[in-house]
């Protein structure tokens, strides 16, 4: 039996979920996620826990039970505390500036690149060369950096890009002269 499947979530105060159907709805003070339930998965709210089981053994159901304990356990801590991605732009005219809701880019091409506000995840701008990106899904804001990330990845030689902040850029060394 999965070993995180198995294991209850705690329901922290000010958070409620209710099953309804098959629809797991996580609500807090930051917002409201929801979590389909897929068939062979059943999900108990017992005293101030959440108790995640399946109906059956086969293989899906097996896969779906982890995840879904995941997932339910994901959306209490986004309604609750959110989540949060930091991007770092590292270059010579890499810039980032907010724009309405959005922000633009400047990542050393011919224009500048706009990147669109998306529905529950916010952008804040520190510097010029900081963004940060938050919301409660944590997919979404996980998403959301991805993207922006792979408009200019870092490149192996110079390490210029736009990069986590945690991450690490092995960089190459570039050609010997002879």
């Amino acid at each position: 039996m999965s070993r995180i499947g198995r294991t209850p979530i705690s329901i922290p105060s000010g958070v409620t979920v209710t099953i309804s159907g098959r629809e797991a709805v996580v609500h807090g003070p930051k917002g409201e996620l929801k979590a389909v339930v897929p068939a062979g998965i059943k999900v108990d709210v017992v005293d101030n826990e959440v108790k995640v089981e399946r109906t059956n053994d086969l293989k899906q159901t097996r896969a779906f039970h982890g995840l879904l304990r995941s997932l339910i356990n994901n959306h209490i801590i986004g309604v609750t505390e959110g989540y949060k991605k930091t991007l770092k732009l590292v270059g010579t005219g890499y810039r980032a500036q907010a724009k309405g809701a959005g922000i633009s880019l400047s990542l050393g091409l011919s224009h500048q690149v706009d990147v669109q506000p998306v529905p529950e995840v916010t952008f804040k701008v520190e510097g010029t060369d900081t963004i940060h990106i938050e919301g409660i899904d944590k997919q979404t804001v996980g998403q959301v950096a991805a993207d922006i990330r792979k408009l200019r990845p870092p490149e192996p030689y110079k390490g210029k890009g736009i990069r986590y902040e945690d991450e690490i850029v092995r960089t190459k060394p570039g050609k010997t002269a002879a």
